[in-house]
């Protein structure tokens, strides 16, 4: 995943040497700190850490949606810090698809309207076939004029995956999308992620605190301290669990050694 050694056309998104840092002198905190990552085209990647490893940072960074204090972030060919606020939000509803923990569905629409809302804002006609497609994905069919109040919170969570989708973006960036739901609604939602891969060529970024979640992923990210710690492919729950225990005794001996 390194981008020091992968041509950028595999990326979907990266990041050289970025850094992010919060506050200056003794209050100063370094969210992210010289990490350069590439994550590559048609794969499911997730990101994992202990708190406050910086692994939402790395996301919001990626998406535009944090300025970085060093280095640089691509989506594409596109370097993000050369483009205007303008820009920048085009780039957002066009080239990116975003799955929040939150919904973020308009209550006063039907789960159709949500789904085609950044079509909408954008004056853009949706690809029908294409939206058959997703939607018959997600299995909404049957619910495509009920509105977020009467669907579950699965249901709602696949709402907003189609509408992530829809737009054909070049990478969907997921941030601890199965927050919210019961373990089924979850693995079901994932499960969507992994076929938008398989079957759709998508490209998902997902930040997660859940080993399950992140043994539906092609490879997993881990970070520490706002660093790269680790890369694993081919993960499972129980490998991904294991890893985490192994960053927990870590920062339990460093405790230990301040005391």
């Amino acid at each position: 995943m390194n981008t020091s050694t992968m041509p950028s056309d595999r990326h979907a998104a990266r990041t050289v040497r970025v850094s992010r840092v919060h506050g200056d002198g003794d209050t100063v905190v370094r969210a992210l700190d010289d990490v350069t990552i590439g994550f590559e085209r048609g794969r499911f990647t997730a990101v994992m850490g202990p708190s406050g490893s910086g692994k939402s940072t790395l996301l919001h960074c990626l998406a535009g949606l944090d300025d970085v204090s060093a280095g640089e972030v691509y989506l594409g060919d596109t370097e993000l810090g050369s483009l205007t606020d303008r820009q920048l939000t085009r780039l957002r509803r066009d080239r990116i698809g975003f799955v929040f923990q939150a919904f973020n569905l308009l209550p006063t629409m039907t789960a159709l309207e949500n789904i085609l809302l950044p079509a909408s804002l954008a004056g853009r006609k949706p690809d029908l076939d294409w939206l058959d497609r997703i939607v018959t994905s997600v299995g909404l069919d049957t619910r495509l004029h009920h509105r977020p109040g009467e669907l579950s919170g699965g249901q709602q969570q696949r709402v907003a995956v189609a509408r992530a989708l829809v737009g054909r973006p070049e990478i969907v960036m997921a941030d601890e999308p199965t927050g919210n739901l019961d373990s089924r609604s979850g693995s079901e939602v994932l499960a969507l992620l992994r076929n938008a891969v398989n079957e759709l060529g998508q490209t998902v970024l997902m930040v997660t605190h859940d080993p399950v979640a992140a043994g539906f992923a092609d490879s997993v990210v881990f970070l520490a301290d706002g660093r790269i710690a680790d890369v694993m492919d081919s993960p499972t729950s129980d490998r991904v669990l294991d890893r985490m225990k192994a960053f927990d005794r870590v920062a339990a001996g460093v405790g230990a050694r301040g005391v």
